[in-house]
């Protein structure tokens, strides 16, 4: 890897890893009252931009609109689960190539701030700690706990090298890097924090340490270290919570590290915006006060898959495809008048570029009838192989981390040879059940309304298809187990003897239905759905689902995300990059049945109803 930059003085070459000197090293510290950039002080304006939640292909042009509206800066996570989905592996091909992101920051003159937590919450599945680490009940995650500390290292060792060869000291635009994430809230243990920076400084990271909180007291003392540069995450009353801050943080500059300018959705909630007027004043309070700032998010971007996390605070909620955020940049990269707005604050107190990003145009509207339907019985064996348990398993034990499987058992008759039929209850559910008897729907179980038992009719065949919504990425709650927990009774006797068959829906294309018979009509129960249709060129689309139920999305085999008929999100958005010129394919699984018979295509999204 290498950076190229007009201030910096070392080239990188990741492969012999040499350096060559060619002056002094660029440095990025903390003084007494700045952030000190080559020793002269230095505000940080960045924005979130997760590169994980937005398309490679679109990467530039994102970073690019960025430093348009005035930003210096560029903040991300690291999705520790998306790059490690299996122990032992680390990807970074494609959406994960972190390297590659960095590399465009440089390129577009700009700076970054890197959080890799090992936990990021983020609105993200699990809070980007992987599901085969929190699966292993001896596991204490978030302390200084052997086992947790040994995967944490393998992760930093893999993922430490691409990030210390990026910082500024050695020509790249990475200045600082953040430990843990608003840990305050979570814990208080000292000595893992010490752990964390100690595999940092060992890993080769130089640059100056950081920490956020809430702006209370507790969080404040508990998720830091005296070495620690202190900040904040707030969404208003700026110069109050500030103030907290520099009470704990009492040199240095201040900083809000996560400057929360919109929300995040729920499925059956409203979609969240805050007021355009009160978020420009809010940064602006900030600026003027000489603070830096990190606006949570510049860029929100998309969900794709099963990434999305969940929350529960006494009642789970599963967050929606979309992490439009109500940003600045909407969720398919065109400005906001949020941006306009925060664009020109901006410019009260930084010089801004000649030229703004071009407002958004209306996508192609177009309807394109399903041409394949069938039935997900027919050919989920294509998707996963049949494995046997006596009692019904979680699905972290089939080690099935994200998505959907089957269970399915015999209910065995009764003395007389009279078909059983009566309550089934299951111990817990997590997240949601389709209870079929002999192929034949009975309804559903819905963690949210802690649903656990339902009337099932005289059969044979018992199945449940199973589904994870998210785990929960924030709380005490972190790391939970999914599927079917406990034990299922009919009529108070524990079930046995399961099959369990875990769904592999990471791409789903035309060969599924090679082979299968074809059905003119929307079969009962789950089933795919395929349509093919034709574009002059790639562009971006929004597929709408507001007259379908519950399922996913597939275009070109690209896993766009879950659709809901409980909203607020009723549009799924399909990046112009996973489209292309000719015939496109799009698959959905559609878990209920569908309203419609064809897939359409609108000129602009649907987030649903707004609320402040």
């Amino acid at each position: 890897m290498s950076f190229s930059r007009r201030d910096e003085i070392l080239t990188v070459n990741s492969e012999t890893s040499s350096l060559k000197r060619e002056t002094k090293s660029p440095t990025f510290t903390i003084g007494v009252d700045d952030f000190l950039l080559h020793g002269k002080p230095f505000q940080i304006i960045s924005g979130a931009l997760h590169y994980f939640r937005v398309h490679p292909d679109l990467w530039a042009d994102r970073i690019h609109k960025a430093r348009l509206m005035g930003l210096n800066t560029i903040e991300t996570y690291v999705p520790w689960n998306q790059h490690a989905p299996q122990r032992g592996v680390f990807d970074t091909t494609a959406g994960l190539d972190l390297a590659r992101f960095l590399r465009l920051v440089s390129e577009e003159g700009m700076h970054a701030i890197i959080r890799p937590g090992p936990y990021i919450c983020a609105e993200w599945d699990n809070g980007g700690l992987p599901a085969w680490l929190t699966a292993d009940p001896d596991v204490r995650i978030r302390r200084f706990e052997p086992r947790y500390l040994t995967a944490v290292r393998e992760y930093f060792e893999q993922l430490l090298p691409i990030i210390s060869v990026a910082q500024i000291d050695r020509g790249g635009p990475v200045i600082l890097f953040q430990i843990e994430n608003e840990y305050g809230a979570y814990g208080a243990d000292k000595p893992y924090l010490q752990a964390l920076v100690a595999m940092a400084h060992d890993l080769g990271i130089t640059v100056p340490l950081t920490t956020v909180d809430q702006p209370t007291d507790q969080m404040l003392d508990d998720g830091s270290l005296p070495e620690l540069h202190r900040t904040a995450s707030f969404g208003s009353r700026s110069n109050e919570r500030l103030a907290t801050l520099r009470r704990h943080q009492t040199t240095g500059p201040l900083m809000c590290s996560e400057f929360w300018d919109g929300w995040f959705d729920h499925w059956g909630e409203h979609h969240h915006t805050t007021p355009v007027a009160d978020a420009a004043l809010e940064l602006d309070s900030m600026l003027a006060a000489g603070a830096s700032v990190n606006i949570y998010m510049f860029h929100g971007g998309t969900n794709f898959g099963f990434s999305n996390g969940a929350n529960d605070k006494g009642t789970y909620k599963s967050q929606v495809t979309s992490y439009d955020y109500d940003a600045p940049l909407d969720e398919a990269g065109y400005p906001t008048e949020k941006y306009h707005a925060f664009r020109e604050v901006i410019g009260r107190y930084s010089q801004l570029p000649a030229c703004v990003p071009a407002s958004a145009t209306d996508a192609p509207a177009f309807q394109t009838p399903f041409q394949i339907t069938v039935p997900l019985t027919d050919v989920r064996e294509k998707l996963g192989r049949w494995r046997a348990f006596e009692h019904a398993p979680t699905m972290d034990h089939t080690e099935q981390y994200r998505g959907l499987c089957v269970y399915r058992t015999t209910l065995h008759h009764s003395a007389d040879n009279i078909a059983r039929s009566g309550i089934l209850r299951l111990a817990e559910i997590r997240d949601r059940a389709l209870v079929s008897i002999d192929g034949t729907s009975v309804g559903a179980l819905n963690r949210d309304n802690r649903e656990r038992a339902i009337a099932l009719p005289a059969g044979d065949i018992l199945e449940l298809l199973v589904e994870d919504l998210g785990r929960v990425s924030y709380g005490p709650r972190i790391g939970e187990p999914k599927g079917i927990i406990g034990p299922i009774t009919l009529n108070g006797e524990e079930l046995v003897h399961w099959e369990v068959l875990s769904l592999d829906l990471t791409s789903i294309d035309g060969s599924l239905f090679a082979g299968i018979p074809t059905l003119n009509s929307d079969p009962m129960g789950p089933s795919f759905s395929k349509t093919e249709f034709t574009l002059s060129a790639s562009t971006d689309l929004f597929l709408d689902t507001s007259e379908w139920g519950k399922g996913i999305a597939w275009i070109n085999g690209f896993n766009l995300g879950r659709y809901w008929s409980r909203g607020p999100q009723s549009t799924l958005y399909i990046p112009r990059s996973e489209l292309r010129t000719g015939i496109n394919e799009l698959i959905i699984l559609e878990l209920h049945a569908h309203a419609q018979s064809t897939a359409r295509f609108l000129p602009r999204p649907s987030l649903g109803n707004t609320d402040y």
